[in-house]
């Protein structure tokens, strides 16, 4: 669809994607649309809020103009800034595009090379916090160790909710380990809020769908739990289902 959509647009000159889109949890492949879009000349923009340090991204191969992520998600910080990995001569060909200030990309950079400071009052205790972070993944192994916990939790999870009777959203193929939509079960008696809340009771937080036309909730996979939380989620859903509200 992306080749097909640039060979009918010839004077494109930018794509950007969402690498890992989370109201349904599909992962995107990255690899070939990277391929076409540097076949076709066009600047890249990758969205890795829900990606990165979580899913390897090989950035030599894929040549990316801008990634864009955030301190939370995968990097499991707490939100606060998002951060732009950029080719210098990307940047620095944009002088003059950003109409808010707020939103000058080039500014700050050059700000912070200038004098290493902010340009406006920086997040102090959310830049510790990412410190701290960073320093964890590197502890752990890196992205791609963190990798296959995410897909590990992921792996207990869709083995203990088929054993329930749900059903994922998504084609297998298509899914990333970050977050993973549930259609509602086929059982009329079924209330997502009061599932929603007999859960919560118990410590556990889960999603509502936002699929616009197919009923569904969403369990992420990611943040500081094991295999061993996600069977003990699906363990107190097991017990939702044998005694309903």
């Amino acid at each position: 669809m992306v080749a097909q959509l640039l060979a009918e647009m010839p004077s494109t000159t930018h794509v950007a994607i969402v690498h890992l889109e989370t109201t349904t949890g599909i992962l995107n492949p990255l690899d070939e649309i990277a391929r076409i879009v540097r076949e076709h000349d066009c600047h890249f923009i990758i969205d890795a809020m829900s990606s990165f340090g979580g899913v390897p991204l090989d950035l030599a191969d894929l040549q990316p103009d801008y990634v864009i992520s955030s301190a939370n998600k995968c990097l499991e910080s707490v939100p606060g800034f998002s951060f732009v990995i950029a080719k210098r001569a990307a940047l620095e060909a944009t002088a003059g595009y950003a109409r808010r200030v707020s939103l000058d990309l080039l500014a700050q950079w050059q700000g912070l090379e200038r004098n290493g400071q902010f340009r406006f009052t920086p997040p102090t205790h959310v830049l510790l916090a990412f410190a701290q972070a960073l320093k964890e993944l590197r502890d752990e192994g890196g992205v791609a160790v963190r990798a296959q916990r995410y897909r590990a939790n992921r792996e207990a999870l869709i083995f203990g909710m088929r054993e329930l009777g749900f059903r994922e959203f998504l084609a297998p193929e298509r899914q990333g380990d970050v977050i993973t939509s549930f259609r509602y079960p086929d059982d009329p008696g079924f209330r997502f809020e009061g599932f929603y809340q007999r859960l919560a009771a118990k410590g556990f937080i889960i999603y509502p769908g936002k699929v616009s036309r197919v009923d569904c909730f969403r369990i992420g996979t990611i943040g500081r739990i094991s295999p061993a939380d996600v069977k003990d989620l699906v363990r107190e859903i097991a017990s939702i289902r044998e005694r309903p509200a």
